[in-house]
C-alpha cells in the first residue's frame, strides 16, 4: 500500500511530520481520487477556528504536504484530491476485502487504531465505521476458523472481555465451547451476557445469541445427510445469486424451507448452474438430507424417471420428511423431469426441489433464477484465481484480465478453460487464441459435454429443432441484438421460435432486444459440421451471404427512414434509435454489396455527433471497396466520401445537393481540412437555397455559411447569417441546429468584445445540450459547460467557472473521449493561471499536450499559448505559431497572435495585435488580457508609434511567419 491510515499515517517512501500535514493527507485519503472542496478541507482541518486567510493557509499546507510526500496531491479548481488509485490506500482495500468476505486478507492490513495520525473531529465517524468493519471482519474470520475445526476459545474469551456487550463475539464463544464439549460453560456465557444486556441496555439477546443458546440446549445434532460433492475449488462471483436463492427458500419467516418449493436455475451452457445449485443446497440445514440427482450422464435415466412416475414406493418413503433434491441437467429430459417434479411436489408436502436446466420446467409453482454470465469484476476475480492455481508465478494485469473476460462473454466455464491454458502459454498468446475459444479443453475428469466449449454448446444444439437451428444461425448476422420486427424481416423467424430460443438460454431478451453471446455466435458460424443423433447435419456456416444482404438492406432502410426525422422535433428520439442500432448499422456497412447506400444516411448523424474522424475512416474504407468512379445513382454519397477521405473538391453532385450531409460537409472538413474556396461554396449554397421550400434546408444553409464565414471569411458578417438561421431552426424543432447556432453566435459576440451578450447566448441552450448529451453527443453538456466556464473566468467569475468546470469535467470523463478530457484540462489550466497558480496550470497543460489524441491544430496551438504564459519558455509560443502558419481559421489565428504578443517587445507585440484585429474584423477587444497588453504597448511606444504599429501589423500577409522569423 502506498498510503496507510489503518494505524499511524504511513506514506511509502516519505516521512511526514507535522500534525496538520498528516491530518490533510488523512482527510484526502478518506476520498482517494475524488476532489475534496476547499471549503470542506478548511472546515475539517481548522474546526471552529479558521485562520485569518483560510485559502492562503490551505495552499501553504498543501505546498508543505507536496514537499514531504511528492506526487500525491493534485489540484482542482474547486479543491484538491489524493491522486492515487483507491486500492493504494489501505482503508479502501480493507473495506473492499471485508465486504467481499475475505476477512483474513482484510485484517492483515490493520496496524492499529484507524486514522491514528489525527484526533480532529472529521476523523471520528470514519474511524468508528472502520473499527466496526474490523470487528465484523474479525468475527467472520473466527467463524471460518471455527468451521474449519480451529481452537478459537481463548481468543474469543479475550474479545468478550474487551467488548463486553458485543453479541456476535459472545455467540461465537458459545458455539466454540459447544464444539469443544463445554456445553455447560456455553450456557453460563449466555446467562452472563443476557443479564448484562438487561441491566446496562434494557434489551433482550438478539437472534444470533438466541440461536447459539438453542444450539447449546439441544443434544448434539448429527451432520445432515447429503451426497453433495465436496468443494475442490473456490466459489467466486455468485454471492448475490446465493443470497437470492436462500431468500427464495427461507421465505419471509427467516427459517429454512418455508418459501419456494421449486427453484429452477436457468442459463446458457457453462454459466455454472450446477455449481451454484450445489453451493446453494449446501447452505441449507435440512435434517432429512440434500440429494443430488444427476440426469445427464446416467444410462436409462428416462426409463428411471418413468418408473418413478409409475410407482408409489418413493412417495411412501418420502412422506413426513422434508428433503431437498437437486435435479441437475433437466434440459435433455425436460418433459419427463417436469412431470416427475410436479408429481413429487404434489405428493410430498415437505419436499423442496432445485432444478438446473437450460430452459424452464414450466410447471405450477416454479420460481426461476437466471444464472447469467459473470459481470466484469467477478469474472476477473475468477480468472485470476484459476490462473494462479495453474501457474503461480504468472503476472496477469487487470486490463489484460478484463479483456480476456469480455472476449469470453463472462462465461465461467470459458474463463476456467482459458485459465488452464495459461499453464503452457503466455497471456498474449492466449489473447491471440480467443478466436478459437470453442476448442479450449478442460480437465481429463470433466464430463465429456464440459471438456470444451464446443461440446457445451453441442449439448444445447442437439436438442433444437431444425427451425430453431436455422433461426439461431440467422441471428448471427445481427450485432448488438435486434428487435423482433428486425429479426422477422431479415430471418423470417416468428415470435414462438424466438421465445423458444430464449427459454433454452441460447439468446436473451433485454428490453425489446434479443441478444446473443459472442461465443454462441462463433459456434453457429463455425465451419465444423454439427452432430445430431450421430448423423452429420448441415454445416453451421450454411451460406449466410443472402441473410447478410437482407440485414444490410433492412438497416439501410432504417437509417433512410430516420433521416427526415433528424431535422424535426423528433430528432432526439430517432438519434436514440440509431444509437441502439449502432452495431447493426456498422455490420450492414461492412457486409453490404452497396456500401454507398448505407453510408449516406449515416453521415448526417455522425456530423451531428462531431465524429469527424469516424466519417473520414469509414469513407476511406468505403472508397477502397467501390473505387474512384461513382456507381450510377450513388454520385452524392461517392462525392461526400471523396471529400472526407481525400480532401477532394466538392463534386457537382455535392455542390448541387440539399442533403444535410452535403450542406455541412464544408464546415466539417476532411482529412485535408476544408476545401480551398470554402467561403464561396457555402455562401453560394446559401444563396441557391434561400427560396427552398423546406425551412430546415434554408436555415441550415445559412447556419453553415455563418460558421464558415466566422472561421474563414469576413468574421464581422457571421451574425447576419447565424441569427436568421437560429430563428428558422427554432421553428423546425431541430435541437442540434439550435444548439450549434447559439454556440457560434456566442463566439461571434465574444469576438467583437460583447462578453455579456456572449455569456447570455452561451447560457441559453442548457436544456438542449443536456438532451443531446444524454445520447452521447460530444456537443452536449461538456461543450456547453466548457464554453460557459471559459466565459465566466474571462469575466472574472472564478468561483462560478470552477463549479461549471467541475460539471464539464465529469461529463468529459463519462464520455471517455480523450479530446473532450484534454479540452476541459486546458480550461482548468486557464482557470488555475487566472487564479494565480501558475505551477498547477503548467502541470495540467503538459499533461494535456502529452495525451495521445488526434487534436485539431488550433486546439494544440491554444494549449501551447497558455503554456507559454506560465512556463517561462519561448518554445511553446514558437510551437503555437508553427501550428497556425498554414491554418485558415481566422479567429483561432487571432487568439494565438494575441497570446504570443505577450512575450515580444512592445513594438512587435503591437504589430501582432494589429494583425489579430485584422483577422477578427474588429478594432478593439474587450478581453481584459488583450486590453491590458495593448495598454502596456501604448505606454511603452507612445500613442502615435503604437497606432502606426497596429496599421503595419494589419497589413502583414502572414503574421505567424513574421513572428517566427524574429527572436
Amino acid at each position: 500500500m502506498r498510503i496507510g491510515i489503518l494505524g499511524p499515517l504511513q506514506i511509502a517512501g516519505a516521512a511526514v511530520g507535522g500534525a496538520r500535514v498528516r491530518a490533510l493527507l488523512i482527510r484526502l485519503a478518506l476520498d482517494p481520487g475524488r476532489v475534496v472542496t476547499n471549503d470542506r478541507l478548511i472546515d475539517d482541518l481548522w474546526p471552529g477556528e479558521p485562520p485569518e486567510h483560510p485559502m492562503a493557509a490551505l495552499q501553504s499546507l498543501v505546498s508543505r504536504a507536496r514537499r514531504e510526500a511528492p506526487g500525491l496531491i493534485s489540484s482542482h479548481p474547486s479543491g484538491y484530491l489524493l491522486d492515487v488509485p483507491a486500492d493504494e490506500v489501505d482503508a479502501q482495500a480493507f473495506e473492499r476485502l471485508a465486504r467481499a468476505g475475505d476477512a483474513h486478507a482484510a485484517l492483515a492490513l490493520w496496524r492499529g487504531p484507524a486514522l491514528g495520525g489525527t484526533d480532529l473531529p472529521f476523523a471520528l465517524a470514519p474511524a468508528a465505521r472502520l473499527e466496526e468493519l474490523r470487528l465484523a471482519a474479525l468475527a467472520g474470520r473466527i467463524a471460518a476458523d471455527l468451521a474449519a475445526g480451529g481452537d478459537v476459545v481463548a481468543e474469543l474469551e479475550e474479545l468478550v472481555a474487551e467488548h463486553r456487550l458485543r453479541e456476535p463475539f459472545h455467540a461465537l464463544l458459545m458455539r466454540a465451547m459447544v464444539a469443544d464439549g463445554r456445553r455447560g460453560q456455553a450456557l453460563e456465557v449466555f446467562e452472563r451476557i443476557r443479564a448484562r444486556l438487561a441491566d446496562e441496555l434494557g434489551v433482550d439477546p438478539g437472534a444470533e445469541l438466541r440461536e447459539a443458546h438453542l444450539a447449546a440446549l439441544r443434544e448434539e445434532e448429527p451432520e445432515p445427510r447429503s451426497n453433495l460433492p465436496a468443494r475442490l475449488t473456490s466459489f467466486v462471483g455468485r454471492g448475490d445469486d446465493l443470497a437470492r436463492l436462500r431468500a427464495l427458500f427461507v421465505g419471509r419467516g427467516g427459517r429454512a424451507l418455508t418459501g419456494a418449493r421449486l427453484i429452477t436455475l436457468v442459463g446458457p451452457g457453462g454459466a455454472g448452474k450446477t455449481r451454484l445449485a450445489v453451493e446453494a443446497a449446501a447452505t441449507l440445514r435440512v435434517p432429512d438430507g440434500v440429494w443430488l440427482v444427476e440426469l445427464a450422464p446416467a444410462a436409462g435415466v428416462r426409463a428411471a424417471l418413468e418408473a418413478v412416475f409409475k410407482t408409489s414406493d418413493l412417495v411412501r418413503a418420502l412422506l413426513g420428511t422434508s428433503p431437498v433434491i437437486v435435479l441437475d441437467n433437466c434440459e435433455h429430459l425436460i418433459d419427463e423431469a417436469a412431470r416427475v417434479a410436479q408429481w413429487l411436489l404434489g405428493e410430498v408436502a415437505g419436499l423442496r426441489v432445485i432444478a438446473t436446466s437450460r430452459e424452464p420446467l414450466n410447471i405450477p409453482g416454479e420460481s426461476l433464477h437466471p444464472v447469467l454470465p459473470l459481470a466484469e469484476e467477478p469474472a476477473v476475480e475468477l480468472l485470476r484465481d484459476r490462473a494462479a492455481a495453474a501457474r503461480p508465478d504468472l503476472s496477469l494485469g487487470p486490463a489484460e484480465a478484463a479483456r480476456i473476460c469480455r472476449e469470453l462473454d463472462g462465461i465461467p466455464l470459458a474463463i476456467e478453460l482459458a485459465a488452464a491454458r495459461l499453464r503452457t502459454m503466455s497471456v498474449s498468446m492466449l489473447v491471440e487464441q480467443l478466436g478459437d475459444r470453442l476448442a479450449f479443453r478442460g480437465s481429463r475428469t470433466s464430463e465429456p459435454r464440459h471438456r470444451t466449449l464446443r461440446a457445451v454448446i453441442d449439448w444445447s444444439w442437439n436438442l433444437l429443432s431444425g427451425e430453431e437451428r436455422e433461426l439461431l444461425r440467422g441471428l448471427s448476422v445481427f450485432s448488438g441484438g435486434a428487435t423482433a420486427e428486425a429479426i422477422g424481416r431479415v430471418c423470417g423467424g416468428d415470435l414462438d421460435l424466438l421465445s423458444s430460443l430464449v427459454d433454452k438460454s441460447l439468446i436473451a431478451l433485454s428490453g425489446d432486444r434479443y441478444t446473443m453471446l459472442e461465443t454462441i455466435r462463433q459456434y453457429v458460424t463455425d465451419d465444423r459440421p454439427q452432430t445430431i443423433s450421430g448423423d452429420l447435419s448441415e454445416s453451421a456456416t450454411a451460406d449466410l451471404s443472402e441473410l447478410r444482404q437482407a440485414h444490410a438492406r433492412y438497416y439501410a432502410e432504417l437509417a433512410e427512414a430516420a433521416d427526415p426525422h433528424l431535422r424535426t422535433g423528433e430528432q432526439v428520439k430517432w438519434l436514440a434509435v440509431l444509437d441502439a442500432e449502432q452495431g447493426n448499422l456498422d455490420a450492414a456497412l461492412r457486409h453490404s454489396d452497396d456500401p454507398l447506400r448505407v453510408i449516406l444516411p449515416r453521415l448526417w448523424p455522425w456530423i451531428m455527433r462531431g465524429r469527424r474522424h469516424e466519417v473520414i475512416a469509414t469513407a476511406s474504407a468505403v472508397l477502397r471497396r467501390v473505387g474512384d468512379v461513382p456507381p450510377a445513382g450513388r454520385e452524392l454519397a461517392h462525392g461526400l466520401c471523396m471529400m472526407a477521405a481525400t480532401g477532394a473538391e466538392p463534386s457537382r453532385a455535392v455542390r448541387e445537393s440539399d442533403h444535410p450531409a452535403a450542406l455541412h460537409s464544408w464546415a466539417l472538413g476532411s482529412a485535408m481540412g476544408p476545401p480551398r474556396d470554402v467561403v464561396a461554396l457555402t455562401e453560394a449554397a446559401a444563396q441557391r437555397l434561400r427560396d427552398h421550400p423546406d425551412t430546415w434546408t434554408r436555415s441550415t444553409a445559412l447556419l453553415v455559411a455563418g460558421i464558415v464565414r466566422f472561421e474563414y471569411g469576413a468574421v464581422d458578417g457571421a451574425e447576419a447569417l447565424l441569427e436568421p438561421a437560429l430563428d428558422g431552426l427554432r421553428g423546425t424543432g431541430d435541437r442540434w441546429g439550435q444548439w450549434t447556432a447559439y454556440f457560434w453566435l456566442s463566439l461571434a459576440a465574444e469576438n467583437r468584445g460583447d462578453f455579456a451578450r456572449a455569456l447570455a447566448l452561451a447560457k441559453e441552450p442548457e436544456s438542449i445540450a443536456t438532451e443531446l448529451g444524454g445520447l452521447g453527443a460530444p456537443l452536449g453538456p461538456m461543450m456547453f459547460l466548457l464554453r460557459l466556464s471559459q466565459l465566466m473566468m474571462r469575466t472574472g467569475d472564478h468561483a462560478g467557472a470552477a463549479t461549471t468546470l467541475e460539471r464539464a469535467w465529469q461529463a468529459a470523463l463519462r464520455s471517455e473521449d480523450g479530446l473532450a478530457i484534454a479540452r476541459v484540462t486546458h480550461a482548468r489550466a486557464e482557470l488555475a493561471r487566472r487564479s494565480g497558480d501558475a505551477g498547477e496550470a503548467a502541470r495540467l497543460l503538459r499533461g494535456a499536450l502529452a495525451m495521445d489524441i488526434d487534436a485539431p491544430p488550433q486546439f494544440r496551438a491554444f494549449m501551447n499559448v497558455e503554456l507559454a504564459r506560465v512556463a517561462e519558455s519561448a518554445e511553446p509560443s514558437r510551437r503555437a505559431l508553427e501550428l497556425m502558419a498554414t491554418c485558415e481559421d481566422r479567429t483561432a489565428r487571432a487568439t494565438v497572435l494575441e497570446g504570443v504578443a505577450e512575450h515580444r517587445d512592445p513594438l512587435m507585440a503591437a504589430e501582432l495585435l494589429g494583425a489579430a484585429r485584422e483577422l477578427r474584423g474588429s478594432t478593439e477587444s474587450a478581453d481584459p488580457f488583450v486590453v491590458a497588453l495593448a495598454g502596456r504597448c501604448r505606454a511603452a511606444l507612445g500613442a502615435e508609434r503604437y497606432a502606426e504599429a497596429l496599421v503595419r501589423g494589419a497589413a502583414i500577409p502572414n503574421p505567424e511567419r513574421y513572428a517566427l522569423s524574429s527572436p
